[in-house]
């Protein structure tokens, strides 16, 4: 098992020096992963900050020197493939091939048709296929080209034999490892997880986001096993929750259960809701950064 944090991209405080500062000591506690919301807005009105999670992991990379890191998760259909292929490949090769990315389709209407982006999730689903086709593609850094339904990567004539070379590539090979996140027990997200490296489950009831229960787990790891190919590489299960960090032998007692149904990788989610945020409440800058400090549980 492995032990990662995810944090908000926004609240008080919230800018990329802070974020790399707070990287820099979940390495030094012993955490193995350090991954960022990615969103546009924050959840409540007002003028709250908001760094963009790309910047903000940059930063974090160049004060860490073993945690992974990433987004957790970023929604692939509003951000252009190539672009983010470069930027990805950056960071990759920035800290030593650290990176993992999780991607999705993301949800909310005010970061998607209130902002002229693609409504429909259905679209953002065949969008999300074909952007990581044309991601994977540049990432080899050899020539590649591609015709799709929402992207193209070619030339036309007299010059449609074009193609891209996106170079270097990055650091991690075969490819940089991409974990695909859905709302369990939808099924869609995870036949697509099953042709990557990786499933980042949530679960939701009466729109709200509730906790996976092992039992959960086990569930979208069989899935996930039906529907993979035999011959593909190592598969991570992620699961985020709580543990309380002042009793770590309790905290390991909780992810215990999240490993035997086939959990490889327990993310501790350090958003304030959890230290009884309200919106109009300071945020608990102290609370996160003290469970950051407590480490993960000893398994």
């Amino acid at each position: 098992m492995r032990y990662g944090l995810s944090m908000p991209n926004f609240g008080e405080g919230i800018d990329a020096g802070a974020i790399a500062g707070l990287a820099r000591d979940a390495e030094d506690a012993g955490w193995d992963g350090f991954f960022l919301w990615d969103h546009l807005l924050a959840f409540t009105p007002g003028p709250v900050p908001v760094v963009d999670p790309w910047i903000a992991l940059t930063a974090a990379a160049m004060n860490t020197g073993r945690i992974r890191l990433g987004p957790m998760v970023t929604p692939l259909p509003r951000r252009r493939p190539t672009k983010l292929a470069r930027e990805s490949a950056s960071l990759d090769r920035l800290p030593d091939g650290r990176l993992i990315p999780g991607v999705g389709i993301g949800a909310m209407p005010y970061e998607w048709d209130y902002l002229g982006e693609e409504p429909d999730a259905r679209v953002r689903g065949a969008m999300l296929d074909e952007g990581l086709e044309v991601i994977a593609g540049l990432w080899t850094g050899e020539p590649f080209g591609h015709r799709g339904g929402h992207y193209r990567v070619a030339g036309e004539p007299p010059n449609d034999d074009w193609r891209a070379v996106f170079y270097p590539p990055p650091l991690q090979r075969p490819r940089v490892p991409i974990w695909v996140a859905g709302t369990w027990p939808i099924r869609a997200p995870f036949r697509r997880a099953a042709r990557w490296d990786g499933a980042f489950p949530m679960k939701v009831e009466d729109g709200n986001i509730t906790p996976m229960t092992p039992e959960d787990a086990r569930g979208g790891a069989r899935y996930v096993a039906e529907h993979r190919e035999p011959s593909a590489g190592p598969f991570e299960l992620v699961v985020a929750g709580e543990t309380p960090g002042g009793d770590r032998a309790a905290g390991a007692r909780i992810v215990a259960s999240y490993e035997e149904a086939g959990v490889t990788w327990w993310i501790e989610s350090i958003d304030p809701w959890r230290f009884g945020w309200t919106g109009n409440t300071p945020w608990p800058t102290g609370q996160v950064h003290a469970r950051v400090l407590q480490g993960p549980p000893e398994a």
